[in-house]
């Protein structure tokens, strides 16, 4: 006897856990911290750096786009923070905020918005401040900057070797010399004195971390490099080289070998004008 059977297609069930979707406010709550955050006006300042915050106040976990808008004078590192958000867990993501050099000092907002919910913070742009330190926040040059480092690095004012992998210098050509790393002014700035940190940590001391060899360059107008001094065989975390006071338009390190003949690392590079 011939049966016959009806096949039933049954829809195939995820076992995965419930998301919602923020639309609205979704029991979301948005913070930012410090406020105000302070700006100044130079290109390797230490830039404005705001942590924006979402806490998911819900019963379910949830996903949220944080949009992040501000002023026209400032430039924002991101423009959107976006999420997936566990139950009563504060998640974190950081803002880095410049504005371009001589913008007045002034008090600006950046402005953050999840579905109906805002959040209004204040940057105050200072004024530039007296440095002894020509080279502080100026505009860095660099034959090759590592991926992992910043350009600014080796002149933000941070001279603490302990930091060196959150605000330091190093080249991205392992084992390839020279290096170069300086800074170019926007006028002539007269110095007589150039302070070179390099790595020098309990864990990475200088004879074996830091920068071995070494010239120390200027330049005036439009002309070729001036030579004022060859450092050869260091193995000391701080070099501090002193000359007859000059105007110059730019002034660099190149560097010949490090000492594990890897990387050029500068922890920072400072220049006084006696």
């Amino acid at each position: 006897m011939l049966r016959r059977f009806t096949l039933v297609a049954v829809p195939l069930t995820l076992l995965v856990p419930a998301v919602a979707v923020a639309t609205g406010n979704n029991h979301l709550e948005i913070s930012a911290t410090p406020q105000p955050v302070e700006v100044v006006p130079l290109p390797c300042f230490p830039a404005g750096r705001l942590t924006l915050g979402m806490t998911n106040t819900g019963r379910k976990p949830t996903i949220a786009d944080m949009r992040v808008s501000g002023d026209a004078a400032l430039t924002l590192s991101r423009h959107q923070f976006s999420s997936y958000l566990p139950v009563d867990q504060l998640v974190k993501a950081p803002l880095e905020i410049t504005v371009p050099r001589g913008t007045a000092p002034a008090t600006h907002t950046v402005d953050l918005t999840v579905g109906k919910e805002s959040l209004h913070v204040p940057v105050v742009i200072k004024p530039v401040p007296a440095r002894d330190d020509v080279l502080l926040g100026e505009q860095a040059v660099a034959s090759s900057t590592n991926g992992n480092m910043r350009l600014c690095g080796g002149v933000d004012g941070n001279a603490d070797s302990a930091q060196w992998g959150a605000s330091g210098w190093h080249d991205n050509t392992k084992g390839v010399f020279p290096d170069t790393y300086g800074v170019d002014f926007v006028q002539p700035t007269t110095i007589g004195r150039v302070v070179l940190q390099t790595l020098d940590s309990t864990t990475y001391p200088a004879a074996v971390m830091g920068i071995r060899d070494f010239d120390l360059q200027v330049r005036t107008g439009t002309g070729p490099w001036t030579t004022i001094q060859e450092v050869r065989a260091n193995t000391t975390g701080r070099v501090t080289i002193t000359f007859e006071p000059r105007a110059v338009e730019a002034v660099q390190l190149v560097i010949h070998d490090s000492n594990d003949h890897g990387y050029s690392r500068i922890v920072e590079l400072e220049a006084y004008s006696n």
